[in-house]
């Protein structure tokens, strides 16, 4: 990437634009602070712009050809798998990631999501067909809602994108797509090279902040609303999409029980839970940061994961040796380092806990030894590299103890008994449980959760079948 900052622009109908404000920000990365892109500072006027072109195209859109949906879509995978090392640069200088991770691991997940959603757009079918009254035929059909509003996260700016992108486009609604505002970069830039893929007015994608999102849960012009975001903003936006009864999809915050019991091979286990425990500096609404061993192992758990922890490389996210970025912001880091702060007599930071000295928001990768179920630590969303670790008797108290969170996102169960493993599965109240493993996914399983983590699915026929409506049509043919 060159020193010279990207300057990026709105994609609005097809079309390049700046901010109607005219106003501009600066994107820096948290690994350095170093400038790497300049972004248009837009509001609700160009919100109002967007939504029109995405009625405008929607006209259209809405009646073309699975099969034409799919080649587009296809497209785009093809044309982000071109400039795949440019986006994945991009990625790691906005987000804070490591360049080693962010190809393999999410670009190029979200690529095979884009060529799931394109195979997806030709298997939308009704389910049910026939004579339910005399002399008539019924038959169900699935169509677009129209357009479609998304609102993406920092943690994990282009592929969140793709989940909202990808299953409206392929149902044939059109979209006004909100990037985060401290991580618009590679948004920005897919949308500019979508361009020469969608007909314009398809994919509109305006940076700003809360005014931008505002202007999108509130427009009566907009079908729905898909967020990924915290549980505040998700609250307030179904009150406020209520107004309009606009359609919500949320995927909101997680606290992932990772349960381990005492028959696993602690050696090959605690290497996989520390590493979706610290990805992404645990910046991840799935990520495994709330650790429940057995009493019988958890001595070897705190030690164990204290030395992976160790091990972690902080440094430049464009090394391939750097194994662990930066918090997204100032904000984040003050926000995470707060739980540490104010950490209750019953804890312990075992191993990290501090601020490294230097440029960047980075956070030595911290275990914290926890007896107390209800701490702060335990029960709330920390949302950086911070694990905590309780020790459990029984089966029965691993189970209340992960269950007592207000989150429903993911959670995983650690033991090599089978039967053991399907009853605590069945158990868990969560919308994801992995077994022996933790947070990986697949394009053709369903993501999200349950309680305060919203409503929804993610990936997968579920994701498709959000973005439509069902109609019933009936036709009279005798007496």
């Amino acid at each position: 990437m060159s020193d010279r900052a990207l300057r990026l622009l709105n994609s609005i109908g097809g079309s390049l634009e700046e901010a109607v404000s005219g106003e501009r920000a600066s994107v820096t990365s948290p690994s350095d602070g170093r400038e790497i892109a300049t972004v248009p500072v837009s509001g609700a006027e160009d919100v109002d712009r967007a939504v029109i072109a995405a009625q405008r195209a929607f006209e259209t859109w809405s009646q073309t050809t699975p099969k034409e949906r799919q080649t587009r879509l296809l497209a785009l995978a093809d044309l982000l798998t071109a400039h795949g090392d440019e986006l994945a640069e991009l990625e790691a200088l906005d987000a804070g990631k490591p360049i080693s991770v962010v190809r393999p691991e999410e670009l190029d997940h979200g690529i095979d999501n884009l060529r799931f959603f394109a195979g997806a757009a030709r298997l939308l079918e009704g389910r049910a067909a026939g004579e339910y009254m005399q002399g008539r035929t019924s038959w169900i059909r699935r169509e677009p809602l129209g357009v479609v509003g998304g609102i993406a996260p920092w943690n994990y700016p282009i592929l969140m994108a793709i989940w909202k992108l990808g299953p409206a486009i392929a149902t044939g609604n059109t979209v006004v797509l909100k990037p985060a505002p401290s991580t618009p970069v590679t948004t920005l830039r897919m949308a500019q090279l979508a361009q020469e893929i969608f007909p314009p007015g398809v994919l509109n994608v305006v940076n700003g902040g809360v005014e931008v999102g505002k202007s999108i849960v509130t427009d009566p012009r907009i079908a729905m609303v898909s967020l990924t975001g915290s549980v505040e903003t998700g609250k307030w936006i179904a009150r406020n999409a209520a107004d309009t009864l606009k359609r919500v999809h949320l995927e909101l915050g997680g606290n992932a029980p990772v349960i381990v019991f005492d028959d696993v091979d602690l050696d090959e286990v605690l290497p996989k839970i520390a590493g979706v425990g610290f990805y992404n500096a645990g910046q991840d609404c799935t990520a495994a940061t709330r650790v429940i061993a057995s009493a019988k192992r958890y001595d070897e758990v705190v030690a164990g994961l204290a030395e992976q922890a160790k091990s972690l490389v902080l440094g430049d996210v464009l090394s391939h040796d750097t194994t662990m970025g930066p918090v997204n912001s100032a904000g984040q880091l003050r926000r995470v380092t707060g739980f540490l702060d104010r950490l209750d007599p019953s804890s312990e930071v075992v191993s990290g806990g501090s601020v490294r000295a230097g440029a960047g928001y980075y956070l030595h990768p911290t275990v914290v030894a926890a007896s107390d179920p209800q701490a702060e630590i335990v029960q709330k969303e920390i949302f950086g590299p911070v694990m905590t670790v309780q020790q459990f008797s029984d089966e029965e108290q691993a189970l209340t103890w992960a269950n007592s969170t207000s989150y429903g996102l993911s959670s995983s169960v650690w033991t090599n008994d089978v039967k053991r493993a399907l009853r605590v599965s069945r158990r868990l109240q969560f919308g994801v449980v992995w077994i022996n493993d933790h947070m990986s996914q697949v394009s053709e399983m369903p993501h999200g959760g349950i309680k305060d983590s919203g409503y929804g699915k993610d990936l997968s026929m579920y994701a498709v079948e959000e973005y439509t409506t069902v109609k019933h049509v009936m036709a009279a043919w005798g007496e």
